[in-house]
């Protein structure tokens, strides 16, 4: 559910006309509702109630600083995989030990950052990463909290690009190794191991890859306690998908995941921690833009977009598909043409849908891609040099922009010309 409904012929973000918004902030732009960050975050803390847990925002799915506020207003702790993400992290008022750090490629700095600013925990990746995070605890005379994630060779069955948990991948330790490296992690005297983490992939459409990956941490930890180690918290990672395709069926919700957990690991006595991301920001986000030509090829129609492959690169990085929808609401009964919807980047991949049928359309009119704001302002970029586009929120009948669309000035003061090159 989300709250981008049409309302006396137009659609809204709450109760705020999306046209209204275009005619201020100007289009293409992100739109956040507030309600339905709140919502899909509750659902995820509901469906582990009774359990001790925590709900670890995954925060490389959308990070401005007013989503990160919202969720950490409800209590949310954050999933951080850079220095930049626990920065913003604490900017959000979220506190060190409600942060957890995951990622491949933590640096030295990184990892002085979030040992002296507080964490809950290091998600440890690799022995390498192991030691350098123990040489740089003893340095600062501190003990870095850690779980290794362990790769359980689980196919996640999703996007090649977004799976993470087949022996191939480059994410964590194979399952088999993890006894003899828990073994080293415990003779580092700059470590303190609290427990297990594992993540299979991204935009999942089936419990069974999940409980297939949390019966195998379930006998890891029993083994790791059998060797002495204390394994008191899960990191469960996240990776529940959104149903982008209304026709599609959905996803499992947040309440048939949480009881699988509650039944393949409740009997632990472990504490349970989730880094959803997708399902709290996908469908509370959206993207609005101006048709800008209708344009009539051999043999199809051209609907071009004032928004590019810049602004969302999902379609062309994943072929992913968004539903696109006119935001003054089709008459019942209304012809749909259909279109090859693009943008205006110099690219033949700048293509948001092929053979796309919906309500015909003019120069002028607005259009809404749904489900976009999870990988959508965080994956772009300002390629042939186009200003990265503004982020609004709503809340009930109130907006406001949280990211403003930089100036042409703006962007090209970031450049700069050595003195060797001016005449």
């Amino acid at each position: 559910m989300d709250h981008f409904l049409y309302n006396n012929g137009e659609l809204h973000a709450e109760d705020v006309p999306l046209s209204a918004i275009a005619a201020e902030v100007g289009t293409p732009f992100y739109c956040y509702s507030t309600a339905t960050l709140e919502r899909h975050f509750r659902l995820f803390d509901e469906a582990l109630a009774g359990m001790e847990h925590l709900v670890c925002y995954a925060m490389k799915a959308a990070s401005n600083l007013a989503v990160l506020k919202v969720l950490a207003d409800l209590g949310a702790g954050m999933d951080v995989v850079s220095g930049g993400e626990y920065a913003r992290a604490k900017a959000a008022g979220v506190p060190g030990n409600k942060i957890v750090f995951s990622g491949v490629g933590k640096t030295r700095d990184e990892m002085r950052m979030a040992l002296t600013g507080g964490i809950r925990q290091f998600n440890v990746e690799s022995e390498p990463e192991m030691e350098r995070l123990n040489a740089v605890a003893l340095e600062l005379g501190v003990k870095a909290p850690i779980t290794i994630r362990v790769n359980p060779d689980v196919d996640a069955k999703t996007h090649a690009k977004i799976a993470t948990g087949k022996s191939e991948n480059k994410f964590g330790i194979p399952i088999a190794k993890a006894r003899a490296v828990y073994a080293h992690a415990a003779s580092l005297k700059g470590l303190e191991i609290v427990g297990i983490d594992v993540h299979i992939g991204s935009q999942l459409t089936e419990l069974e890859p999940f409980r297939l990956a949390y019966e195998k941490v379930k006998e890891l930890t029993l083994l790791l306690r059998d060797d002495g180690h204390e394994i008191r918290r899960l990191d469960l990672g996240g990776g529940l998908g959104i149903p982008y395709e209304r026709s599609n069926t959905a996803p499992p919700l947040p309440t048939d995941y949480g009881a699988m957990v509650r039944e393949v690991l409740g009997d632990l006595g472990c504490e349970i921690e989730i880094e959803p991301g997708r399902l709290i920001a996908g469908n509370a986000g959206v993207l609005v833009s101006d048709v800008v030509y209708v344009k009539q090829g051999e043999g199809r129609q051209f609907l071009i977009l004032d928004a590019a492959m810049n602004d969302l690169i999902r379609p062309a990085m994943y072929d992913a598909y968004h539903d696109i929808v006119p935001v003054v609401e089709p008459a019942a009964g209304a012809e749909p043409e259909v279109y090859d919807i693009v943008g205006p980047v110099c690219e033949s991949g700048d293509t948001f849908a092929k053979g796309r049928s919906m309500t015909a359309m003019r120069e002028g009119d607005l259009v809404a891609f749904r489900s976009a704001g999870a990988y959508g302002a965080v994956m772009a970029s300002e390629y042939n040099s186009r200003p990265l586009i503004p982020e609004v929120l709503v809340k009930g009948d109130q907006f406001a922009v949280i990211r403003a669309r930089p100036s042409l000035e703006d962007m090209l003061s970031r450049d700069s010309i050595p003195a060797w090159l001016q005449r």
